[in-house]
């Protein structure tokens, strides 16, 4: 589980509701989700890894 994604995917999500009131704010889901499940897709599709791997 993410640290600061869930955070960040709440406050834009508010932003649908309150402030500037804007669709853009849906755009918090990704951030949200990414940060619950603990694993980002567009990682695995650029093949990006953030963990080191064992030395042989």
């Amino acid at each position: 589980m993410g640290f600061f994604e869930p955070p960040i995917g709440i406050v834009l999500i508010a932003l649908v509701f309150f402030g500037p009131k804007t669709p853009w704010g849906w755009v918090g889901i990704v951030p949200l989700v990414t940060g619950l499940a603990g694993f980002c897709p567009a990682y695995a599709l650029f093949g990006i890894r953030t963990c080191k791997l064992p030395k042989p």
